[in-house]
């Protein structure tokens, strides 16, 4: 039984640590292009 509840910790953890990358990743495209957009908006 504990050997399971280990796995199931470590299997949350590690899906726990790819979506803070995930949302991380995004955050940074969205901010990219906030500023393409800003950009573009300056010139005009």
């Amino acid at each position: 039984m504990n050997k399971l509840l280990l796995i199931a910790l470590a299997l949350v953890a590690v899906v726990g640590l790819s979506a803070c990358n995930t949302m991380r990743g995004i955050g940074q495209d969205v901010q990219k292009a906030g500023t393409a957009i800003e950009d573009a908006a300056k010139k005009k």
